[in-house]
């Protein structure tokens, strides 16, 4: 079957609801009331994130996703469709509710969430199997959030098959904590990208240093490209054992607004440098100026920009 869709991403599909400016640094307390600015409601997770930061970049992007019989799941599709993001892959379920977050952001875009998993529970390796003809058609398949996932992660190494066996390359993307690491490590060698944040990795592996969590990784199995999310500290890849990268932030062309989205935007611009057959230091740069627009405007995907202006920050920075 030919591969006409250059990227597919499955997993997690939310509705947030955006509030800003919100104190983060000192409790919120009960019986107050807080003004802030118009509250937003955007589409939100990986599906939604990356997908549309991938259509912003170029690429044909499909989805995969169970979603709700709700409001919610109505205006997520009318969005990633407006987008130009296909919406082949996603399942509605009746009486569960869609993945929704509220999203409360401060001053300096710094945000915490207050998230309701929903619909995103019910995603399994069976779906993963009901969808293996959507999956063939896709050069890359990029799942996640793993630690977000319930269903699916027990089996994630099955479900990494499935997506191999369908001939994707694979690429996994955590969030919250990041997960069970005795589910990821189970998976690493069939994993094509796996780039953590910070925190995440540390939770899996129990080291400090960007270095010495890919060690580990690289320890458990993993063969492909691996690194670790560092915030405003950049990024570290390892394209294979022994080759370490690291990559700056971008310079933001514009104040910053809001970090959310930055992880999955990165991820973006990884993918769409290994579908261009950048090197991967390249391409981890192209993924650092996708973040760089991202955060110049509230919400995932308001900021990006396209494929030209994007490689006009990387060249920038």
């Amino acid at each position: 079957m030919s591969q006409s869709i250059d990227c597919i991403v499955c997993g997690t599909c939310v509705a947030d609801v955006l509030v800003r400016p919100v104190t983060l640094d000192r409790p919120v307390g009960g019986g107050r009331l807080s003004h802030v600015d118009p509250i937003e409601v955007t589409t939100g997770g990986i599906v939604c994130n990356t997908g549309v930061a991938l259509r912003r970049l170029g690429a044909v992007v499909e989805t995969a996703a169970v979603v709700g019989d709700d409001i919610w799941a109505g205006e997520i599709s009318r969005r990633l469709a407006a987008a130009g993001v296909g919406v082949a892959g996603l399942e509605s379920r009746v009486a569960v509710a869609t993945s929704t977050t509220a999203v409360l952001i401060d001053t300096c875009g710094e945000r915490s969430f207050a998230h309701h998993i929903g619909a995103g529970a019910l995603l399994d390796v069976a779906f993963l199997r009901r969808h293996a003809a959507l999956f063939a058609r896709c050069r890359y398949a990029v799942l996640g959030y793993v630690g977000l996932l319930p269903a699916l992660e027990p089996a994630l190494a099955e479900a990494v098959d499935v997506l191999r066996r369908a001939g994707c390359r694979v690429v996994l993307e955590t969030g919250g904590s990041g997960g069970s690491f005795d589910h990821v490590k189970a998976a690493l060698p069939g994993i094509d990208v796996f780039v953590p944040s910070l925190d995440e990795a540390r939770h899996h592996t129990g080291c400090h240093e960007p270095r010495e969590i890919i060690a580990c990784y690289r320890r458990h199995g993993a063969a492909g490209i691996v690194g670790v999310k560092c915030g405003s500290r950049g990024s570290v890849l390892s394209p294979s054992a022994g080759d370490i990268i690291d990559i700056p932030c971008a310079q933001a062309p514009g104040p910053v607004v809001d970090t959310t989205g930055a992880g999955d935007s990165f991820l973006a611009g990884l993918v769409i440098g290994l579908l261009r057959g950048m090197p991967v230091a390249e391409a981890g740069r192209l993924g650092a100026a996708t973040a760089a627009c991202c955060v110049t405007q509230a919400g995932a995907t308001a900021g990006l920009r396209d494929l030209a202006e994007t490689m006009a920050v990387m060249a920038a920075s």
